[in-house]
């Protein structure tokens, strides 16, 4: 794959992400520039990937073929009037904030190039599932370009801008909601008896079985639950659920454009 020019304003978690999956592949990273306006921030990265260049003035990285925006919604208006003179009309722009439409975007900078992108934590390890759309402006060709490199980081497919932020909840955000809940597994585990492998591991097994079982077995909701007739949470679970709604739907309402 022939690579372009990149160039990321902002060096935090979502770029460290994309490099290192990009570093995973053996990508040559010499034509990156990240911009940031934190020294701290471009010394960590600078020291994780050498070969990069790394700066405080974004000048350069937005000169580059490919413009990665990863800012937080509230600077990213500023930030495109502090670019805007420096984005050509050729240039890629590809943006990783939600509530921040391709619309907000193209009216700031002299490029219609724009594709949006909800980034995946799992990226890190090339197993991301990164919903991305394109502005009208791409053809077929640099689509196809575009999603090339885009597959380095895991799945990739194309979906109306209007979905993102509900795959930003569902997918992007998805681990958050779990992750705390295996390792209180893991101490639990450790506390009756198991040792840390072993307790590892069959956490590990047993919840990419459920997955499979949940989604592949053929089975309904109530089918699924009624193969284990002790749920100790159960009483629960209403509780539970009204958590996830009251939260999830609520931030939704937040970062929709």
């Amino acid at each position: 794959m022939e690579m372009k020019s990149l160039g990321f304003i902002g060096g935090g978690r979502i770029t460290r992400i994309i490099l290192q999956a990009f570093a995973n592949k053996q990508i040559d990273l010499s034509a990156v520039q990240v911009c940031d306006t934190s020294q701290a921030v471009l010394k960590v990265l600078g020291e994780k990937f050498p070969e990069i260049h790394v700066t405080e003035s974004c000048e350069t990285a937005a000169k580059q073929e490919i413009l990665f925006i990863a800012l937080h919604p509230p600077v990213m208006m500023e930030t495109l009037d502090q670019i805007k003179t420096i984005v050509s009309g050729n240039t890629q722009v590809v943006s990783f904030a939600p509530k921040i439409n391709m619309e907000k975007i193209a009216s700031k900078l002299a490029t219609k190039h724009i594709a949006r992108m909800i980034p995946n934590a799992t990226s890190y390890i090339n197993e991301g599932v990164n919903p991305v759309s394109f502005s009208d402006e791409f053809s077929s060709t640099e689509k196809k370009s575009l999603l090339e490199l885009f597959n380095l980081l895991g799945i990739t497919f194309e979906v109306e801008e209007s979905k993102l932020e509900a795959f930003a909840l569902v997918s992007a955000m998805l681990p958050t909601y779990f992750w705390f809940q295996w390792k209180e597994m893991e101490n639990l585990g450790v506390q009756m008896g198991l040792n840390e492998p072993e307790t590892k591991r069959t956490i590990q097994q047993t919840l990419r079985a459920a997955i499979d079982l949940f989604y592949h077995a053929g089975m309904d909701y109530n089918e699924v639950i009624d193969l284990i007739p002790v749920r100790p949470i159960g009483e629960h679970e209403e509780q539970i659920t009204e958590i996830y709604r009251s939260k999830l739907m609520g931030l939704f309402q937040k970062i929709k454009p």
